[in-house]
C-alpha cells in the first residue's frame, strides 16, 4: 500500500521499491490524496492521473498480462465518491483533494483548502477539485483512507509506504507530502500496520545508495510519467524544469521503519 500526496511522489521517492514488489508477484495499491493540481484546471490534474497510471504500467511490465488494460470506475467509500483504476494486480485510488502548495496554504482556485489547513483545524471541510466528495474534518478523511487500506489488508504482510512525517528526518519537504505521512502516522496509532517512511525533497542531499540497475529502473518509471505529461503539453515536464534535482533523486531511496506505534 502506497499512500502519497501527488501523482509522481512514489516514482521519485520509492519507485525502485514499487518495482521490486511488483516484480516479486505482489499486488500494489496506490492512494493519491490530492489531485496534484498546482492550482490549475482539470486538464492538468487529469493528465497527472493518466501519467501516474503510465508509470504503474511500466512498473508492472508492459509485456505482462493485463498491463495494457486500464479499468476505471467510481466507487463509494463512507459516502465519498472516489475514482478507482485497476491495472493487472494494482489498484489506484484518486481522492482528488486540492493541492496545498509547498507551504500548505492552498490555492485561490480551490478556496485555499489544503490538507495542512484541514489537519490544523483552520478549515472544517475539504472538497475534491471536481466536487465529487466533501470530507468533514480530518477524522472523516482518516476514516475513509482507513477503509481503503483495510480493504487490502487481508494478508498479515501488508506494509504501508508513505512520506516521512518527521521534520528532523525529512526536512524542507512539501507540506502535502508531510500530511500524507502524518495521516498514516495518525492511523497506525489505531492499527497494527507495518509502515515505511520515505525521505522526500531532502533526498537529493543524501549520499547515492541505489545500484546502477535500481537507478535505471527508477528513472524509467519516472520518465514514463514525465513523457505522458509532455505528450499533452511539452512545458509540463517536471524533469526539464529541474533536471539536476530529479537526476539526483533517481540515485537515492531512503526509508525508515518507525520504532513503535505512535512514535516517529
Amino acid at each position: 500500500m502506497f499512500v502519497v500526496a501527488h501523482q509522481d511522489d512514489w516514482q521519485l521517492f520509492m519507485g525502485d521499491v514499487v518495482a521490486k514488489q511488483i516484480a516479486g508477484g505482489d499486488s500494489a495499491t496506490f492512494v493519491y490524496l490530492t489531485a496534484g493540481d498546482d492550482g490549475r484546471d482539470s486538464l492538468y490534474w487529469q493528465t497527472r492521473e493518466r501519467a501516474a497510471l503510465q508509470s504503474t504500467r511500466l512498473a508492472i511490465g508492459v509485456g505482462a498480462a493485463d498491463s495494457a488494460a486500464v479499468r476505471c470506475s467510481t466507487m463509494k467509500v463512507l459516502e465519498h465518491s472516489i475514482r478507482k483504476c485497476v491495472i493487472a494486480n494494482t489498484a489506484s485510488y484518486f481522492l482528488r483533494l486540492p493541492d496545498g502548495k509547498r507551504n500548505g496554504a492552498g490555492f485561490a482556485r480551490y478556496d485555499f483548502e489544503s490538507l495542512r489547513r484541514l489537519r490544523g483545524e483552520k478549515i472544517t471541510v475539504i472538497t475534491a477539485v471536481d466536487s465529487s466528495a466533501t470530507y468533514r474534518g480530518w477524522g472523516d478523511l482518516l476514516a475513509t483512507v482507513s477503509v481503503l487500506i483495510g480493504s487490502h489488508s487481508a494478508t498479515t504482510d501488508l506494509v504501508v509506504h508513505t512520506s516521512d512525517p518527521s521534520v528532523a528526518a525529512n526536512p524542507h519537504d512539501h507540506f502535502d507530502h508531510r500530511m500524507a505521512g502524518l495521516l498514516v502516522d495518525d492511523l497506525r496509532k489505531r492499527q497494527k500496520w507495518n509502515t515505511r517512511y520515505y525521505v522526500g525533497y531532502a533526498l537529493a542531499t543524501r549520499a547515492a545508495n541505489r545500484s546502477t540497475d535500481q537507478a535505471r529502473e527508477k528513472t524509467a518509471i519516472f520518465l514514463a510519467y514525465d513523457k505522458e505529461m509532455m505528450r499533452v503539453n511539452k512545458t509540463w515536464s517536471a524533469y526539464e524544469e529541474h533536471p539536476g534535482f530529479y537526476s539526483e533523486c533517481m540515485l537515492r531511496t531512503y526509508a525508515r521503519k518507525p520504532r513503535s506505534s505512535g512514535s516517529r
